[in-house]
């Protein structure tokens, strides 16, 4: 598995890793796969596209191989995954990655083109906006979000008033905080890739005197998103393909996984432990974990009921087909509905 480890975004890298970890102990105590223990090595890629490329690279001989999360560290990899045909599982959202025509690329979680219909659907028709800004990460699921959005808003005849890109890891937030409040919108839509960038950029509109509502990617109902903002999140929106109360199994990994590692989970576990029950399902179903039979498996799941719902793999390598929207409520993520889509 390449993994966050180190870097900017550790602290995700940590939950990513522990959810990997808490699945192979689960498989392994339930006899493993084929009456062999599984085994996952994780490398470290630092947080950064090209740690990734040399993480991948120390994996070699793997069956399989689970990506970061980061939709920009995957693409940087994607070239040396299709030479080598290893089945991948990626966490990235960025629409484009099952989308690219690499046949070993399988997504465990939904893509950005449902995030923006729910986002847009919910912003429109639920909480009656009409003036809306986007505040998007510049990089490839920043930019992937903010343009399907831009087309999913033009459903409900609304064209943002602003659209504002800002680096990752962006040190000061002001900037963009003060164009949000020149623009006069009633709404903020956020698409930042990190938990980090989430809580800063909440705090600058606080300080700003910017009091509008807030909507955005799962970033924004991540734990360290939600402790770094505090009660400048407080009462806003996002999609999340992981909260606690949206299905049985996800109830159950919550006791799970804080059993185990004394924390409540996100997002950035949830994926990366159905992640690795997915393969090791279709290890089994393939009877072994030759390239060509661990992906015609994967394609033939279906119906498998994961943490982060139920799982239905499209032609593209897609699985999951829908996002929850979830309110802050004083610090406490409540969830409100599940949207759910038709597989391609």
């Amino acid at each position: 598995m390449v993994n966050e480890t180190s870097g900017a975004n550790a602290e995700s890298g940590t939950y990513q890793a522990n959810g990997a970890r808490l699945a192979v102990d689960e498989i392994n105590q339930a006899g493993g796969v084929l009456g062999r223990p599984l085994n996952i090595d994780i490398e470290d890629n630092q947080s950064t596209n090209p740690g990734s490329v040399l993480a991948l690279s120390k994996l070699g001989g793997a069956v399989a191989i689970i990506t970061s999360i980061r939709s920009t560290q995957t693409l940087a990899i994607m070239p040396r995954i299709a030479r080598a045909g290893v089945p991948t599982m990626v966490g990235g959202t960025d629409f484009t990655l099952t989308h690219a025509n690499n046949p070993w690329i399988f997504r465990a979680r939904p893509h950005d083109g449902y995030s923006a219909l729910v986002i847009a659907d919910f912003g429109a028709t639920t909480l009656k906006k009409k003036r809306w800004a986007i505040v998007h990460s510049t990089e490839a699921f920043g930019i992937g979000g903010k343009d399907h959005l831009i087309e999913a808003l033009k459903k409900f005849d609304i064209k943002p008033l602003l659209i504002q890109g800002v680096n990752n890891n962006t040190q000061d937030y002001t900037p963009a905080a003060l164009a949000v409040k020149r623009a006069d919108v009633d709404i903020v839509a956020i698409y930042l890739a990190s938990p980090a960038d989430v809580g800063n950029f909440a705090l600058a509109l606080r300080h700003a005197g910017v009091d509008r509502v807030l909507i955005g990617s799962p970033s924004m109902s991540a734990i360290a998103a939600m402790r770094l903002g505090g009660e400048a999140l407080f009462n806003s929106y996002s999609i999340s393909d992981y909260v606690a109360d949206a299905n049985p199994q996800a109830l159950a990994y919550a006791k799970k996984y804080q059993a185990r590692w004394g924390l409540e989970p996100d997002l950035y576990s949830s994926w990366a432990y159905d992640a690795v029950h997915i393969l090791a399902l279709a290890m089994k179903n393939a009877g072994g974990t030759s390239p060509d039979a661990l992906r015609k498996a994967l394609l033939a799941i279906h119906g498998y009921k994961g943490v982060e719902g139920g799982y239905n793999y499209d032609v593209n390598g897609d699985g999951l087909h829908g996002y929850n929207v979830v309110k802050n409520e004083h610090g406490k993520i409540v969830f409100i509905k599940h949207v759910a889509f038709q597989p391609e």
